[in-house]
C-alpha cells in the first residue's frame, strides 16, 4: 500500500483520510492540518520522513508562477520542505500548470458554458496562472483578485500582463513575508467575513483557491459558477445555500472530499515511480487519465 500524508498548515476541522485502489494501485491518502503552527508541521514532516511513500505540502505553496515559467520561491514554505529529507514532498505547482489549466476548456467543451465574454473573477492568478492564462485564451474578461486577497489592497487587476508587471515589482518583498498574512492559516480557514462583494457580484464565474473565495465570499451568489478544488462537504452546502449553480473541481472526489493539489500530484508521482522525474506535462496529463481521474461536477 502506498501512503500519502498531505501535511497542511491549515485547519485540523478540514482534515480527511480515505483508502482505495488507484490505478490498480492501493492508497492510503491522509490530510492532517496543523491550525497554522508551522513548528508542528515540521516536527510532523520530519516524524513522517522515511515512513511514507510521499508528503504533500497543504495550505501553503512553495512556488508561485510567473512571467514566461519564471517562478517565485516563497521563503516561509522552505522550512517546511526542508524538513522531509528522504520521502519526497509535493506542492501541487505542476497539476496546477497542467489539470487546473485544462479544467477552463473542459468547462467551455463539456459543461457547455460559453466563456467568451463572461467575466471571470480569479481570486489569485499567481497561485493558479494556468487556469487565468486559459480564461484569457477563450477571451473571458478577468478580474484579478490578487492584491484584495494577498494584501487587503482593493484593487482590481484586469489583464495578466499587468499582474506580472506587478509582480516583477513586489514579488522580491512578497516572497519573504511569513505566509499567514498572504493566506488564511489554521482557524481563519473557517471564517468567512464579507469583503470585495461588488467582484463577487459582477462575475460569473468565480475561480481559483478555494480557501480565498470563501475567506470573502458574500450570503448571496445567485446563478454563480465555481471552478475550484479542495473542498469538503461542509463546503459544498456552504455554496448550495448561497444559491451557486454549478461546481467544477479540478481535482476529484475522494468520498466526499476534493483533495488539493498537492495530494494529487503526489499519487501521480507514486504511479509513475522512478519515472516520475522525467514526467512533462503531457506524461501528468496522460496519468490523470488513466488513474480513471475526472473533473468534478456538481449542479447544486
Amino acid at each position: 500500500m502506498k501512503r500519502i500524508v498531505s501535511v497542511s498548515i491549515g485547519s485540523s476541522s478540514r482534515d480527511h483520510r480515505v483508502i482505495m485502489d488507484i490505478g490498480g494501485v492501493r492508497f492510503s491518502i491522509e490530510r492532517i492540518g496543523t491550525n497554522g503552527d508551522i513548528k508542528k508541521a515540521i516536527a510532523l514532516i520530519e516524524s513522517l520522513d522515511g515512513k511514507v511513500d510521499a508528503f504533500g505540502l497543504g495550505g501553503i505553496d512553495l512556488y508561485l508562477f510567473g512571467h514566461g515559467g519564471r517562478r517565485y520561491v516563497l521563503k516561509s514554505a522552505l522550512p517546511l520542505v526542508n524538513a522531509a529529507r528522504q520521502t519526497p514532498i509535493f506542492d501541487g505547482i505542476w497539476i496546477k500548470d497542467t489539470i487546473e489549466r485544462d479544467v477552463v476548456s473542459f468547462l467551455h467543451n463539456e459543461c457547455d458554458i460559453t466563456l467568451t465574454g463572461k467575466k471571470t473573477f480569479i481570486v489569485s492568478a499567481m497561485d493558479r496562472l494556468g487556469m487565468a492564462e486559459s480564461f484569457a485564451e477563450f477571451d473571458s474578461q478577468l478580474i484579478i483578485g490578487d492584491l484584495m486577497f494577498a494584501l487587503g489592497i482593493p484593487i482590481p487587476i484586469y489583464n495578466i500582463r499587468t499582474l506580472h508587471n506587478i509582480a516583477n515589482v513586489i514579488m522580491p518583498v512578497i516572497s519573504r513575508l511569513p505566509f499567514k498574512i498572504l493566506y488564511p492559516t489554521g482557524e481563519m480557514q473557517r471564517a468567512t467575513i464579507e469583503k470585495f462583494t461588488k467582484y463577487y457580484c459582477q462575475a460569473d464565474i468565480i475561480a481559483g483557491d478555494f480557501l480565498y473565495i470563501k475567506k470573502h465570499m458574500p450570503k448571496d451568489m445567485t446563478g454563480k459558477i465555481i471552478v475550484t478544488n479542495s473542498i469538503t462537504e461542509d463546503d459544498v452546502v456552504a455554496l448550495r445555500e448561497r444559491g451557486v449553480k454549478l461546481l467544477v473541481t479540478s481535482t476529484p472526489e475522494l468520498e466526499g472530499r476534493s483533495f488539493g493539489t498537492n495530494v494529487m500530484e503526489a499519487m501521480i508521482r507514486c504511479i509513475a515511480g522512478r519515472a516520475s522525474k522525467e514526467l512533462g506535462a503531457d506524461g501528468i496529463r496522460s496519468l490523470f487519465s488513466d488513474m480513471g481521474f475526472k473533473y468534478r461536477v456538481e449542479y447544486l
